[in-house]
C-alpha cells in the first residue's frame, strides 16, 4: 500500500507499484495539466511535478517512489503563484501550442522557490529538462524572469489591458487556460464508456503478409475486439493528393515501410489496448525494400506500389534559353552537390483522435490540420456521405505540417463506427516518430554562374526528392523546391528538373518550409562561393541580385508589388558590417497552395447576444496564433472585442476550408473576416450589437488565378504572395554562434510579440535543422525511435536571437499582411553553413553540417 499526500489530499494506492505516476495522475484521477509528450523517454518535461519540493518527471516515476511523499501538480500550486506565473507567460507571448506550458510553468515554480532571482543564464541551464518546438525559449526565459520579478515585488496579479487593434501585441487566444493546464487536448478528453485503441504496425519497411493471428491477443483481459483491413466498409485507401495510402494492410499484401497499420486493437483500458497489440502475431515473407531514391528510379528497380512506377512526379521549369551554355559562358560558376536530411516534426501533442456515434453518424475530435480533409477520408473509409461525418477541431499541441496527413483519425473513427461506442486513439511518441511524414531528404545537384560585375546570368538544378512510402505531399514539396529555386534573386536563365520518388522509407510531406529551406541551402552556398571567387562583398551581392519589383521568380513569376528582399537586407546591414565571422542568407517563402490551385477561405460570425459573438472558420490553431489574428481583425473592422468573441473550428459549420499549410492561413481567413465586416459594419451604423443577436454574417475570399510551375501559357502567377527573409549568423572567435539576425518581411506587423514568438521559433528549428537534428534510417527501419536521438536543441543550447521587423505591405494580404510561420526557417541553415566556411574557409554540402568544424551553438 503506497500513501502520499496529493495536491493536499491524502491518497493510498493499491495498484502495480511499476506504474508511473503520469499514467496514475491522468488515467485514475484525470489530472490533465501533467502531459505526455515523449511516452516515458524522460525527454519533454511536459510532465513535471513537485515531488517534497523537487522538480521530477512524472514519466519516469513508479509509483513505489512517491510512497510517503508530498506531490504537487498545477493544481496543487496556490493559485494567487499559479495564476503570476500564468500571466507572465501570457504578457510575453510564452504560450504557442500551449502543449509544454505546463511543465515549464512547474519548472518555474520550483526554480523561483529556489532562487528567487535568477539570472537569464540560470534560467536557461534550468530549462535542461524541458523541451519546446515552438518559441525558441526566447519568451519563456523572458516570461521566468518577469515572473520572478512580480513575486519578488508582490504585485498584484492584475492582467494590464491591452490594445486589441491590428498592430498591437494582443495576448493570443486561450493563452492562460493553456498554461495553467485547464485548455484540454485531445488526448485529455475523456467520455462516459471510452474505449481506448492500439494500433499493430509492420516489423518490416518491406514484406508480403502471409497471416495475421490474433488469437493470443483475445486472451488479453479487457479486449473488446481486434480489427483488420477486411473490416473497412469502405475505400480503405487514403491520401491528401493520391489516394494510395491504406488504413491497413490486409493478409496477401505487401508492406510499404514501417509505420504500416496491420491490425488495430480496442480495450477497455489503454494498456490492455496495447498489450494485445503486441500479442498479435504476423507471418511474413521478408523481401528487400528499396531505401534509395536515386537506385529507386532505375530501370529494374523493384516498385514500391504494384504497377506504379516509383518516379511519382517530374517538376520542369525551363525558361530564358540553355542554362547549362549560358552558365558555361558566365565569368563565374558555383557548382555543387548537396543533400539535406530527414527530419522529425517532433511537435509535443503526438497525433490523437476521439470518435463516437452522434445521432446516425459519426462525431470525431481531431487534432488535425484540416478538419474538412480529415471528414472527406473518414467518410470515404467508412462508406459514408461526408454530411454523417462530423469534426471537431480540438486546438493541436503543434504542427508544423506533421499532421496534414490523417494517422489516428481513420482508425478511431472505423472503431468507433462498427462499435458504436466512443474510441480514443493516441500514438506513442515512439509510434509516432515511425508513422506520420517527415522532412523531405533531398538530393540537388546545383549550378550558378555570374558575370564580371556579380550579376546572376543563369541557374541549374536536378533535384531529387525521396518521398518514402506514400506521396503525400511530396509532389507539392518538389514543386517548391523548383519554384523557389532562384530563391530572392532574379535570375534570367533557368533550367530546373525537380522528381519525385516512392521508396520504403517513412513517407515525407509537409514541414515547415517546405522545400524552399532545402533548396536555399544549395543556392545561398553556391552564392556565397561566387562571392569568393569575384572578390564581390556577399551583402552587396544580394542587394544587387534581390528580387524587386518587376523581377521574376524561378517559375517565371513577375512580382507586382509588396517585394522586401532588400528592405530585410538594408536591416540586417549595420550588423553585417560590424561582424567579424559571418554567414548571410535571404529566403523567400510562398504564401497559399497556388501552382494552379484554388485557395480559399469561408468564414461565419454569429451574433449570439451582445456578450458573445461566435467566429466560425476552418483553420487549425497549433500555436501560430490564427484565432487570435482572427479577433484582432474582426475588432479592427467592426469594434467587436475579442473578450467576448468565440473562435469556434467545426464541420458542423459547413464552410470546407482546405488543409492549414503553406502560411496562407492568416491571408485567406483575413479577407474572409473583412468580407463578412463590412456588412456587420453596416449593420452597427443603424442598431447595437444587441439588435443584431441572432443574425450570421457570411464572409469569403477566394484565389483562383495561380498555374502549375512550367506552365508557361500567358502570364506565370505561381503564388498570390510571398514572405521575405534575410537572416545574418555571426560567430565568436572560437567559431561558435554567438547571434541569429532574423530580417523578416511580414507586410503588415500583426501582433508584434507573436511575430517575434514565430520568428524565433522558427529560428530554433532552423539551427537545429543546420546543426544536429536528423533521424536516419537504415535499410527501412529507424536508427533511433528515442526521443532525445532527435538532437533538439534545448533552452541553454540556443545563441541569441535578434528579430527586426520589416513592413513592405502585399497588394493581397489583409493590411498588407503576409504568411510568416515558414519562411522563418528558409535562410537559417545556409547562413550557418556560410558563417562556418566565413569561419575556416571550408564549404558544406551535406545537412546536419559538419560538426568537426565547431559548429555547435554553444
Amino acid at each position: 500500500m503506497i500513501r502520499f499526500i496529493l495536491n493536499g489530499a491524502d491518497v493510498t494506492y493499491t495498484g502495480n507499484p511499476e506504474k508511473k505516476l503520469l499514467d496514475f495522475l491522468r488515467n485514475e484521477k484525470h489530472i490533465t495539466s501533467v502531459k505526455d509528450g515523449c511516452s516515458d523517454q524522460g525527454a519533454c518535461g511536459a510532465c513535471m511535478v513537485e515531488i517534497n519540493g523537487e522538480a521530477r518527471l512524472s514519466c519516469l516515476t513508479p509509483m513505489k517512489k512517491v510512497d510517503k511523499t508530498v506531490v504537487n501538480t498545477l493544481e496543487g500550486i496556490p493559485a494567487g503563484i499559479r495564476d503570476v506565473l500564468a500571466r507572465a507567460f501570457v504578457e510575453k507571448g510564452a504560450v504557442q501550442c500551449g502543449f509544454c506550458s505546463p511543465g515549464f510553468l512547474m519548472r518555474t515554480r520550483i526554480l523561483l522557490q529556489k532562487n528567487p532571482e535568477p539570472t537569464r543564464e540560470e534560467i536557461r541551464h534550468a530549462l535542461n529538462q524541458n523541451l519546446c518546438r515552438c518559441t525558441g525559449y526566447v519568451k519563456i526565459v523572458d516570461a521566468i524572469a518577469e515572473a520572478a520579478l512580480k513575486l519578488r515585488l508582490e504585485e498584484k496579479n492584475e492582467e494590464p489591458p491591452a490594445s486589441a487593434h491590428v498592430g498591437s501585441a494582443y495576448p493570443k487566444y486561450e493563452a492562460f487556460e493553456m498554461a495553467t493546464g485547464q485548455k484540454k487536448f485531445v488526448n485529455d478528453l475523456f467520455v462516459d464508456g471510452m474505449l481506448f485503441g492500439a494500433l499493430r504496425f509492420s516489423d518490416h519497411p518491406k514484406a508480403v503478409i502471409k497471416a495475421i493471428d490474433v488469437q493470443e491477443a483475445m486472451k488479453v483481459n479487457g479486449v473488446v475486439k481486434i480489427f483488420t483491413a477486411k473490416d473497412i466498409p469502405g475505400d480503405r485507401y487514403t491520401g491528401l493528393i493520391f489516394n494510395d495510402w491504406p488504413l491497413m494492410i490486409a493478409e496477401g499484401e505487401t508492406t510499404r515501410y514501417i509505420g504500416d497499420v496491420l491490425a488495430g486493437v480496442v480495450a477497455e483500458s489503454e494498456e490492455a489496448a496495447r498489450q494485445a497489440a503486441a500479442l498479435i502475431e504476423v507471418s511474413y515473407e521478408v523481401l528487400p525494400p528499396v531505401t534509395d531514391p536515386q537506385e529507386a528510379i532505375r530501370p529494374g528497380s523493384p516498385g514500391v506500389h504494384p504497377g506504379k512506377s516509383n518516379l511519382l512526379e517530374t517538376c520542369r521549369i525551363s525558361r530564358g534559353g540553355d542554362a547549362e551554355a549560358v552558365i558555361a559562358g558566365s565569368a563565374f560558376v558555383a557548382r555543387g552537390i548537396y543533400q539535406t536530411q530527414r527530419i522529425e516534426h517532433a511537435f509535443l501533442e503526438t497525433e490523437a483522435a476521439l470518435a463516437m456515434p452522434e445521432d446516425s453518424g459519426l462525431h470525431l475530435f481531431s487534432n488535425g490540420q484540416g478538419i474538412y480533409v480529415d471528414r472527406r477520408q473518414v467518410a470515404s473509409l467508412l462508406g459514408l456521405n461526408e454530411e454523417k461525418v462530423r469534426v471537431t477541431l480540438v486546438s493541436s499541441g503543434g504542427g508544423f505540417g506533421g499532421k496534414e496527413d490523417i494517422t489516428v483519425q481513420g482508425h478511431a473513427a472505423l472503431f468507433a463506427w462498427l462499435l458504436k461506442k466512443p474510441v480514443r486513439v493516441v500514438l506513442s511518441r515512439q509510434e509516432s516518430i515511425r508513422m506520420h511524414p517527415k522532412r523531405h531528404p533531398v538530393y540537388m545537384d546545383m549550378a550558378i554562374g555570374c558575370d564580371r560585375n556579380g550579376l546572376l546570368t543563369g541557374l541549374r538544378l536536378n533535384a531529387i526528392g525521396d518521398t518514402g512510402a506514400y506521396a503525400s505531399v511530396g509532389t507539392k514539396v518538389m514543386e517548391r523546391v523548383a519554384g523557389h529555386a532562384s530563391g530572392a534573386y532574379h535570375i534570367p536563365c533557368v533550367e530546373v528538373e525537380a522528381l519525385t520518388v516512392y521508396t520504403n522509407n517513412i513517407p515525407s510531406g509537409a514541414m515547415r518550409g517546405f522545400g524552399a529551406n532545402q533548396v536555399c541551402f544549395a543556392l545561398e552556398g553556391c552564392i556565397d562561393d561566387l562571392c569568393r571567387q569575384g572578390g564581390f562583398d556577399r551583402w552587396q551581392f544580394r542587394f544587387n541580385n534581390a528580387l524587386t519589383e518587376g523581377r521574376m521568380t524561378a517559375t517565371g513569376q513577375i512580382l507586382r508589388g509588396g517585394v522586401g528582399v532588400r528592405a530585410t537586407l538594408e536591416a540586417i546591414k549595420p550588423f553585417y558590417d560590424k561582424a567579424r565571422f559571418k554567414g548571410l542568407a535571404c529566403g523567400i517563402k510562398n504564401s497559399g497552395v497556388g501552382n494552379g490551385m484554388t485557395d480559399f477561405s469561408d468564414v461565419i460570425i454569429e451574433i449570439v447576444s451582445e456578450n458573445k459573438v461566435r467566429l466560425l472558420h476552418g483553420w487549425t490553431e497549433m500555436g501560430q496564433g490564427v484565432h487570435t489574428l482572427a479577433t484582432q481583425m474582426l475588432f479592427e473592422e467592426t469594434g467587436i472585442p475579442p473578450a467576448i468573441v468565440e473562435v469556434v473550428v467545426d464541420s458542423k459549420a459547413g464552410i470546407p476550408t482546405g488543409m492549414t499549410t503553406s502560411s496562407r492561413a492568416t491571408a485567406l481567413l483575413g479577407n474572409a473576416i473583412l468580407d463578412a465586416a463590412q456588412r456587420i459594419r453596416k449593420d452597427l451604423e443603424s442598431h447595437q450589437l444587441k439588435d443584431l443577436a441572432g443574425k450570421s454574417y457570411y464572409g469569403n475570399y477566394t484565389c483562383d488565378w495561380t498555374n502549375k510551375p512550367g506552365d508557361n501559357a500567358g502570364e506565370v502567377i505561381t503564388h498570390f504572395a510571398y514572405g521575405y527573409a534575410s537572416q545574418l549568423v555571426v560567430l565568436d572567435e572560437h567559431g561558435r554562434i554567438e547571434t541569429v539576425y532574423a530580417a523578416h518581411d511580414a507586410g503588415k506587423i500583426m501582433n508584434p510579440r507573436m511575430f517575434e514568438g514565430q520568428i524565433e521559433g522558427a529560428v530554433h528549428m532552423g539551427l537545429g535543422y543546420a546543426l544536429s537534428e536528423d533521424l536516419p534510417m537504415t535499410g527501412g527501419h529507424l536508427v533511433s525511435e528515442g526521443m532525445r536521438d532527435l538532437k533538439i536543441l534545448r533552452a541553454r543550447d540556443m545563441p541569441e536571437i535578434v528579430v527586426l521587423g520589416v513592413e513592405v505591405k502585399d497588394p493581397v494580404g489583409p493590411y498588407g499582411a503576409k504568411g510568416l510561420g515558414e519562411i522563418g526557417l528558409v535562410p537559417t541553415a545556409a547562413a550557418v553553413a556560410n558563417a562556418l566556411c566565413d569561419f575556416d574557409g571550408k564549404r558544406r554540402f551535406s545537412l546536419p553540417l559538419d560538426r568537426e568544424s565547431k559548429n555547435s551553438p554553444q
